[in-house]
């Protein structure tokens, strides 16, 4: 039985990187997929197509397989902790919090400033980040400051779904005083996008995940203790209350990276770890936090694939592909399983 992990794992890698590079070769234009490896080994190619994979494909596809590994591995320590399988990174209202910095800023712009953002441009992008950032990890401090106080997870779980209802109440109230433009604006970046982060930008959030995605593999013992019970945990030594504030940050951050470069990016925490559990037919940790995090990645890639095909260039936001795409797979998948057990 440890080959099936194996040739899974050896057959996902394969699978990332050839989506990777399809999405490099396929868009607007394409690219033959020998001018693609030229472009990225610096051998002869045409400048255009160059620049074409470098400065501009390169970038959304490494945002898109950095994202959807993150917010897969998200979603799966979510998951874990509240042993709920409808948990998603935004539970906790991270994803609001972000939505509400960004909104503060947006829609307040044109309003108090009389400049929409949207005229800004790279000032704007930024001004964007960094908003998404404060109003993200502002709930964050909220909700570790909660966990502190608070025992039960279920407590926690509807607390965190309270922020997220007052923060799109708050929303709501902004956009009924704001002007049209300023509530494009808003409804353009809560659509989701890999193609908003710019070179300089990348190298950050690139540098920024390849801290955060290895220190949640330090959380996989504590997560294989946790799906055992509090009671059972405790007994083996876990310090319940720390391993809830760790996972809670972990992913927390996480998804707070995530949205201020992306915006919020629905579904991929919710319906990858479901999908790894089918498939590796395992619990443990060991096994799906790498599934879900190359699972993640290639979904996301796949995602960002459909919505930069021709004819779909500009028009298809990200969050309607993650919908259309995995809801239909997920839900095969469930029920495939469900009736493999009513058969046994």
């Amino acid at each position: 039985m440890r080959s099936r992990p194996v040739i899974l794992f050896t057959a996902l890698s394969v699978l990332t990187v050839g989506l990777f590079l399809l999405d490099l070769a396929v868009g607007a234009v394409r690219i033959p997929v020998g001018d693609v490896w030229a472009a990225l080994t610096g051998g002869d190619c045409p400048r255009t197509t160059a620049k074409i994979v470098l400065n501009i494909r390169l970038i959304k596809a490494v945002v898109a397989l950095l994202a959807g590994a993150a917010l897969s591995v998200s979603g799966l320590q979510m998951q874990t902790l509240f042993r709920n399988p409808l948990a998603d990174p935004s539970v906790l209202g991270v994803s609001s919090g972000a939505s509400l910095g960004v909104a503060m800023v947006v829609l307040l712009s044109g309003a108090v400033g009389g400049v929409a953002l949207s005229r800004l441009g790279y000032l704007g992008e930024v001004a964007l980040s960094l908003a998404a950032i404060v109003g993200a990890m502002s709930v964050m401090a909220l909700i570790v400051y909660v966990s502190m106080k608070v025992r039960g997870n279920v407590t926690l779980l509807i607390i965190g779904v309270m922020i997220g209802y007052v923060a799109n109440a708050v929303i709501g109230v902004l956009k009924f005083f704001s002007v049209e433009e300023d509530i494009r604006a808003y409804v353009i970046w809560g659509l989701g996008s890999f193609a908003r982060v710019s070179g300089d930008q990348m190298l950050l959030f690139v540098g920024i995940m390849a801290v955060l995605l290895p220190l949640s593999f330090l959380l996989i013992k504590t997560m294989n203790l946790l799906l055992l019970g509090n009671s059972y945990a405790r007994n083996l030594g876990l310090n319940i209350r720390r391993a809830r504030l760790l996972v809670i940050l972990c992913s927390g951050v996480l998804v707070a990276i995530v949205t201020a470069y992306c915006g919020p990016i629905m579904f991929l925490g919710l319906a990858v770890p479901h999908l790894c559990r089918t498939i590796f037919r395992s619990s443990d940790h060991r096994v799906l936090m790498p599934a879900t995090l190359l699972t993640g990645a290639a979904l996301a890639l796949v995602c960002n694939l459909i919505a930069r095909m021709p004819g779909f260039e500009g028009a298809l936001p990200v969050n309607s592909v993650t919908a259309l795409i995995g809801a239909p797979v997920v839900a095969s998948v469930l029920f495939r399983r469900r009736k493999s057990e009513i058969d046994e």
